[in-house]
């Protein structure tokens, strides 16, 4: 979320001051039944052109019909808390833009939920981002009733309980939600403010055990559609968040986890967004300072047990850049800000951090959602003005996955708000004359892009041991521990292993050229030693061989240190023939010539089949003096 460029964003940091300690609530909350719709408040949908679930092709989003969902969406802000640190929180001047949300929804005390939810259509919109804090989720105490004087059937009710209704409304009136864990207090985010990381002032476990009650809690509601991780990952006074050292710091990993279990234990349906580290470094002039984004995902990216769920997002406001913070005075840079670049540079710097990741035939390769951007309809700065076009028609351009910040604001307190309501529950905003964002963002909502059905794409996942195991394929893990004590890597299910690094224990999954290779049954073959391998078959001489049965291919590997433990291999749903050939990778990297599915371990000498066959064995060396880790594979031609 936009702090005001006023604002000291990490300036504390700058200073070296101390973080002064945020009170949260420590009442916790058993999983209390579902909330019952309330349809006299909220009212009927009309039909919906979409179908949920939403699940991903490549750079796109799509529905249960294969059709692409564009998330043309917006953030309806308040769950997440508005007190700004300062003061007394029952003062609303010391709530942002002196808007004290009760930790709901904003809006609610000034317009019936029928009216809101007209209004967020006639914007164009088909997707909420609705964030929400930890703290929200274990608060016992009922709202006041001036909370919510629009709506008075939910008087009495907890924070969570309003949250329900609106999350239920939001799915009958055909709107896409996505839930964001936005902070864990409720204290207005985003500077040095004890929201810094998912597990500022909590455990990494409890954090995921929230994840899990709130996927679990809407489960049953059919357009909750996403799971938004964290918002913003940033550095606190002392230290930075990190992307894959196996730290307590690592937002890969916990994003990782977090999305495993969401997936295995509450709602598989739901796409899983994950953000990337908004902020590391501390802002001064001549020490190391930036906003990473998305830039650590071309290196190590993530593979979920659902290989198309995976949605990565991003934040760009013009007060910030590419170094710049967004601070004035203490913590400002003399970095350029993004509303300092001209569309080119912009357009650089967007690739570069962020959309670099929609490129097709890549590890990587998602969707990426814009999820926040935005300016005040009283801006008057000619170079915000201008961004705030030039990144409109960027994301116009490239058929962006998008959503606002914010959607709904008092009025006279938050010109940043699409909607403003005042007292009476008048609206104002970019819906009438005079705003001058709204050719901008008409643009943005009307802009050509791809409909209709998106034809399949090739998925290429990365593999990585560096911390652990890597076992994304549900139907390898509910058949055991294949390899105690090693550290393990299993593919989705529905693809096959195609590449391997000498070193580093990376690998490269892909569904290339014949989809899910894999037969119906639970067989498995663990590999460990060379009986598989044919009298007159000696691929690799001099090498140790690992080779799958007669009719299996390879979907996993293990490690114990830098060695080769076993392959694990799974029988074909077809008659697995063809010539095969031998890929040797321990002096150089030996990958097809089209670069297909991208760098998977990158300062690493690689080996890949190629598209058109599958990996049948992995041979190894266990000289004295050389690298124990794969050397070479055997790829045979697909059926």
């Amino acid at each position: 979320m936009p702090m005001p460029p006023a604002v000291l964003r990490l300036a504390v940091a700058a200073a070296g001051l101390l973080l002064a300690a945020t009170t949260t609530t420590a009442a916790s909350a058993a999983v209390p039944p579902h909330a019952a719709p309330d349809r006299a408040a909220a009212g009927a949908t009309d039909e919906v052109a979409w179908t949920a679930p939403l699940s991903t092709r490549g750079r796109y989003i799509v529905d249960a019909d294969g059709n692409r969902f564009r998330l043309k969406g917006a953030n309806w802000d308040g769950a997440q808390g508005s007190w700004t640190g300062s003061g007394s929180a029952a003062d609303p001047a010391e709530h942002h833009a002196g808007q004290d949300s009760h930790g709901i929804p904003l809006g609610l005390d000034r317009a019936p939920l029928p009216q809101l939810l007209e209004d967020f259509h006639r914007l164009g919109l088909n997707t909420i981002r609705l964030p929400f804090s930890n703290e929200m989720i274990h608060s016992t105490a009922p709202v006041p009733d001036s909370a919510v004087a629009a709506n008075p059937a939910l008087r009495g009710r907890t924070p969570l309980a309003v949250y329900d209704a609106v999350v239920d409304a939001l799915s009958r009136n055909g709107f896409a939600v996505v839930l964001n864990n936005h902070t864990n207090t409720s204290r207005w985010c985003c500077g040095v403010d004890g929201n810094e990381r998912w597990n500022s002032g909590q455990s990494t476990a409890r954090w995921v055990d929230d994840w899990v009650f709130m996927a679990r809690r809407y489960a049953s509601v059919p357009r909750v559609v996403g799971a938004d991780l964290y918002n913003e990952v940033r550095r606190d006074v002392l230290d930075d968040p990190n992307w894959g050292l196996g730290d307590d710091h690592d937002w890969y990993a916990a994003a990782q986890l977090a999305a495993d279990r969401i997936l295995t234990e509450a709602d598989p349906r739901l796409l899983i967004v994950i953000e990337g580290i908004n902020w590391t470094g501390v802002p001064v002039d001549g020490l190391p300072h930036g906003r990473p984004v998305l830039s650590p995902a071309r290196t190590l990216s993530h593979t979920l047990v659902d290989a198309r769920k995976l949605v990565y997002s991003a934040h760009f406001y013009g007060y910030t850049g590419p170094h710049h913070s967004g601070a004035t005075g203490i913590g400002e840079t003399h970095d350029p800000r993004y509303q300092d670049l001209s569309p080119a540079e912009l357009a650089g710097a967007l690739d570069d951090e962020a959309f670099f990741v929609t490129e097709n035939g890549r590890h990587h390769t998602a969707p990426v959602w814009v999820s926040e951007f935005g300016i005040g309809s009283g801006e008057t700065n000619p170079a915000a003005r201008a961004w705030f076009g030039h990144v409109t028609d960027y994301f116009a351009d490239h058929d962006a996955d998008v959503a606002f910040w914010p959607l709904v604001g008092f009025a006279g307190h938050d010109d940043w708000a699409l909607l403003r309501y005042d007292d009476a529950g008048h609206r104002s905003g970019i819906l009438d004359p005079g705003d001058w964002r709204a050719t901008a963002w008409q643009r943005l909502m009307t802009a050509p892009g791809r409909t209709g059905p998106v034809p399949s794409a090739v998925l290429w996942r990365m593999l990585s041991t560096d911390h652990g195991d890597a076992v994304a394929s549900l139907r390898v893990r509910a058949t055991g521990d294949w390899d105690p004590g090693a550290h393990k890597a299993a593919c989705p299910d529905g693809t096959r292993l195609a590449g391997l690094s000498h070193t580093g224990g990376r690998g490269l999954c892909t569904d290339a050229g014949t989809g899910d290779l894999r037969a119906a049954d639970a067989r498995r073959t663990v590999v460990t030693d060379e009986r598989y391998v044919p009298a007159d078959g000696d691929w690799a001489s001099g090498y140790t061989k690992y080779q799958c049965p007669a009719g299996e291919f390879l979907i996993g590997y293990s490690l114990r240190g830098a060695r080769v433990s076993a392959a694990l291999c799974v029988p074909a749903r077809a008659a697995l023939s063809g010539a095969g050939r031998t890929v040797w990778f321990d002096r150089s990297d030996n990958r097809p010539a089209d670069g297909s599915g991208g760098d998977f371990a990158y300062g690493a000498y690689k080996g890949q089949c190629a598209a058109g066959e599958y990996a049948a064995g992995i041979a190894f060396t266990t000289r004295v003096g050389s690298r124990p880790g794969p050397a070479a594979l055997l790829c045979r031609t697909l059926p």
